[in-house]
């Protein structure tokens, strides 16, 4: 939770909220700010580690981190290992981004998925870890061989995959192929979907202030889209793709959990990256939409956004047949 919570669904069904001890007393929730994202290790079965991405506070020094944690085997206890990185511009706590993920065609990396922080330039600035999709061994926090910019003497920009984004809120993989893709918020027009390669994917406010009114999210040259909501925007958050028959004609698309637009978006995407048609799916409608993930039972799994006390996981499941 953003204010501050880890909590664990045991396959009993009960939920338990986890003693963190002070592993959360440097958090910094403010604005869009706060605890954003988990990612549990591919190895967990054998090393119960997790991260997660954060908003931080130590002293009047702001940044987004991400940090290591370990999990007792009675899932009642997360215990704080190490930063793993730090320096990820928080500004005011808007445009904070951040998402997870380990690819699965990718062992050895970690991918951190970050906002601009409001801050004119720093998309396009190579030394600044804000509004990039970042490579880094999760193990040292540093840039993966094989990243663009590996030969850099800037330890920042060695972590760069790529640059020239607003505010990333989702990062999934699609089954088959391997490739990753990104959810974006746009301005005033055009929240986007990204294949995650290499490059500037365009987005350059003006700097030295934060004017953004009739910027481009993708200026010519860049990386295009995928996707793009075109007017109005609706703003994407988490996302995970739906694999398994018996999600039917639903099988293979992308969801996007929507914040603005409240609901859940699909997108159906070839192997080679060509949209192939979008609808809405029914539950949800008309709710805020923070996060998707689809569960090893093939269910989709949403969090809502609504505030108030009023948030909740919802279980969707499909209704076709198995294979």
């Amino acid at each position: 939770e953003r204010a501050g919570a880890i909590s664990a669904r045991t396959t009993d069904g009960s939920v338990r909220r986890l003693a963190v001890g002070t592993g959360l007393a440097d958090l910094f929730a403010q604005g869009e700010g706060g605890l954003l994202d988990l990612a549990v290790d591919p190895g967990f079965a054998a090393n119960r580690t997790f991260y997660t991405c954060q908003g931080r506070q130590v002293g009047a020094d702001r940044d987004v981190a991400v940090m290591r944690w370990t999990l007792d085997t009675g899932y009642t206890a997360a215990t704080r290992q190490a930063v793993v990185l730090g320096g990820i511009p928080a500004g005011s706590g808007r445009h904070n981004g951040c998402r997870l993920l380990f690819p699965p065609a990718d062992p050895g990396s970690l991918l951190v998925a970050t906002g601009d922080a409001a801050i004119g330039g720093t998309p396009q600035d190579l030394g600044s870890l804000a509004g990039k999709v970042l490579r880094i061994d999760p193990a040292t926090g540093q840039g993966r061989p094989g990243n663009p910019f590996a030969s850099s003497p800037n330890a920042n920009t060695r972590r760069v995959y790529n640059y020239g984004h607003r505010n990333l809120q989702g990062l999934a993989t699609q089954p088959g192929t391997g490739l990753v893709y990104s959810a974006e918020h746009g301005s005033d027009v055009d929240d986007e979907v990204n294949i995650v390669l290499p490059g500037d994917f365009g987005w350059a406010p003006a700097p030295g202030g934060y004017v953004e009114a009739g910027v481009p999210m993708t200026r010519a040259g860049a990386v295009p889209a995928v996707w793009r909501s075109g007017r109005p925007t609706i703003a994407p958050s988490g996302t995970t793709f739906l694999t398994g028959c018996p999600w039917g004609a639903y099988r293979d698309h992308l969801v996007l959990g929507v914040l603005a637009g409240q609901q859940l978006r699909l997108l159906g995407i070839s192997d080679n990256a060509l949209l192939l048609g979008e609808t809405v799916l029914g539950p949800l409608r008309g709710t805020r939409v923070r996060t998707v993930v689809q569960g090893p039972d093939g269910a989709l799994y949403a969090a809502t956004a609504v505030g108030g006390g009023a948030d909740r996981i919802v279980r969707i499941a499909p209704t076709g047949v198995a294979c």
